[in-house]
C-alpha cells in the first residue's frame, strides 16, 4: 500500500502470481484504482503464446509466429486473424480493469534469439508491420493502446538480456533497413508507446538503447518522428546493470528519453529506488502516460461470452493454434 501510494509511481504491471480468478483479478485492479485521486496504470505482459500471464478464464491466444505461418499462405487471412485476436486479449483484459498490454512484439526474427523465437510474427519486416497492423485495430476495437517492443530489435542477438547483456554489431544502416521498418510502420498507423531492447548497438552507440539518448532522442523521436510513450524494460534485468544500481539505471533510462521506468521482480530494488530516486516528471512525460489509460469498454468481462462480435473472434482465434509453455521472457 505504501508503496503503491508513493508519488514516484505511476503504474503497476501485474504478473501470473497476482492472478487467481477473473472475479479476483476485477477486485484487484478496483482496489488498484482506488488507491490514488489519479489512477495508477495498470499493465501486464499478455502478448499470447509462452507469454500470457492470465489464462484460467482467459482465452489461450496463440503466440504471434502462427500468424505468422498464415500469412506465408494467406496473407489477408492472417491480418484478419491478427485484428481478431487483438480484439480477444484487449476485451478480456479491460474487462477486468487492465489498462494495456506490452504488446506487440515488433522483432524481426532472425532465427537467432530462442527468448524471442515464436513471440515474432515473421523474419520478412513487412510482414511484421502488416501483422502488427491489424492486431493493433483489434486491441483498438477493445479498448487497448499499444506498446511495441523491444526497439530498434532484439531479433538478430542470440543472448537474452534477462540473462546477459547482448551486443548486436551491425551498423545502423542494416538495422535501419529491416528491424526498424515495422517501427517507423507502426508509428505511422498509430503506435502509442514503445519500449527499447536492453541491447547494445556500438556502432550506432556504447550504451544499451534503453539508455542511450542517441536511440531514444535522436533516432526514435527525431528522426522516426516518435511522440509517444516510451517505457522502460525491466532494470532488474541483467542487461541494465552496465548503467549501475537501481538508481543510477533509473536515471539513466529517464535522462536518454524513457517516459516511465519499469522495476519488476525485485521489491526492495523498487523501495531502493523509491528512496533514491530524484525526479520531476516533464509535463509532456505526464502527458505521454495519461494517454495510455485504456478506452471505454462496451462489454463487461462477464457479459463478453453473450456478445455475438466477441463470440466470433472468440471462435476464430481459437482455431490459430496452441501455445507453447511459458519460456523466459524478455
Amino acid at each position: 500500500m505504501a508503496r503503491l501510494s508513493h508519488p514516484l509511481v505511476g503504474g503497476v504491471i501485474l504478473f501470473r502470481r497476482n492472478f487467481e480468478s477473473v472475479t479476483q483479478l476485477t477486485e484487484l485492479t478496483a482496489a488498484i484504482r482506488a488507491l490514488r485521486p489519479v489512477p495508477l496504470l495498470i499493465a501486464v505482459d499478455h502478448e499470447g503464446g509462452r507469454v500470457q500471464r492470465f489464462q484460467e478464464g482467459f482465452t489461450r491466444i496463440p503466440a504471434m509466429r502462427e500468424l505468422g505461418k498464415i500469412w506465408d499462405r494467406h496473407p489477408q487471412q492472417a491480418r484478419h486473424l491478427a485484428h481478431q485476436a487483438g480484439f480477444v486479449l484487449a476485451a478480456e483484459l479491460r474487462g477486468c480493469g487492465v489498462d494495456f498490454s506490452f504488446t506487440p512484439v515488433l522483432d524481426v526474427d532472425h532465427g537467432q534469439s530462442s527468448v524471442i523465437g515464436d513471440r515474432a510474427f515473421h523474419s520478412d519486416p513487412q510482414a511484421v508491420a502488416e501483422l502488427a497492423h491489424h492486431l493493433l485495430l483489434g486491441l483498438k476495437q477493445g479498448g487497448m493502446h499499444t506498446v511495441g517492443k523491444h526497439f530498434p530489435g532484439h531479433g538478430f542477438v542470440a543472448a537474452d538480456s534477462h540473462l546477459a547483456i547482448p551486443v548486436d554489431e551491425r551498423r545502423f544502416v542494416d538495422i535501419e533497413l529491416c528491424d526498424l521498418v515495422p517501427f517507423r510502420q507502426m508509428i505511422a498507423f498509430g503506435l502509442t508507446a514503445v519500449m527499447p531492447a536492453h541491447v547494445i548497438y556500438p556502432a550506432v552507440d556504447s550504451r544499451p538503447a534503453g539508455f542511450s539518448p542517441v536511440w531514444l532522442k535522436d533516432i526514435l523521436r527525431g528522426k522516426m518522428g516518435f511522440e509517444g510513450c516510451i517505457f522502460s524494460d525491466d532494470l532488474s534485468m541483467e542487461g541494465a546493470t552496465v548503467a549501475g544500481g537501481i538508481v543510477q539505471r533509473a536515471s539513466a533510462a529517464l535522462n536518454a528519453g524513457c517516459d516511465m521506468v519499469l522495476v519488476c521482480n525485485k521489491p526492495d530494488s523498487a523501495d531502493e529506488l523509491l528512496a533514491g530516486l530524484h525526479w520531476e516528471m516533464p509535463v509532456t512525460s505526464r502527458a505521454r502516460l495519461i494517454q495510455m489509460r485504456g478506452g471505454p469498454h462496451p462489454v463487461a468481462m462477464a457479459k463478453l461470452h453473450e456478445d455475438a462480435q466477441f463470440l466470433k473472434a472468440l471462435q476464430e482465434v481459437a482455431g490459430i493454434g496452441i501455445s507453447s509453455p511459458e519460456l523466459p521472457l524478455v
